[in-house]
């Protein structure tokens, strides 16, 4: 497994479209092992392919708490087949947007389908972290991050920070 580099807003390949996914074989496997490996060590919860420049529908995930055993999910070509009515707020961060947080409203449940490690189609309901995680991991899909979901002036004072960040590092 390699650790791959993830790539941090503004770059704009974090706005492509990610592709739907012919079929998963071994070549999609060692990608979604990739993945895995960079989101613990980043570490993070969750990680969208495009994040690391591969713009698959292919989401990684691992909700266990510290000093629990891992239990990683894979998620390729995931779709909201449902969501509840009712919305929760959750304070999010984002490996792509690294140090900032912020609260995102979000349906409180969903209903998803995907294909798992082995290519079988699963249908999951989710609710808790889960629910948006997956629903901030889908929005990656779509070009989207949890900043988008702020205010203009709130992402723009993120952006800034974050481009100064990054000069810094250079």
């Amino acid at each position: 497994m390699t650790i791959r580099e993830i790539i941090t807003a503004p770059d704009p390949r974090l706005k492509q479209v990610s592709r739907p996914v012919a079929k998963v074989d071994d070549e999609l496997r060692r990608l979604m092992d990739d993945m895995l490996e960079t989101m613990y060590a980043a570490p993070g919860i969750g990680l969208a392919a495009v994040q690391i420049g591969v713009p698959k529908q292919v989401i990684v995930m691992d909700l266990a708490h510290e000093g629990e055993p891992p239990a990683p999910r894979y998620f390729v070509n995931p779709e909201i087949l449902s969501t509840s009515d009712e919305h929760v707020v959750y304070e999010e961060g984002c490996l792509s947007v690294p140090e900032f947080y912020e609260d995102v409203e979000r349906p409180a449940e969903c209903r998803i389908r995907f294909l798992d490690y082995q290519g079988e189609i699963r249908e999951m309901d989710c609710d808790g972290l889960l629910a948006t995680c997956i629903q901030h991991e889908m929005d990656h899909l779509k070009g989207v991050l949890f900043i988008d979901h702020l205010s203009k002036l709130k992402r723009s004072m993120m952006l800034k920070k974050l481009v100064k960040a990054k000069k810094e590092l250079a």
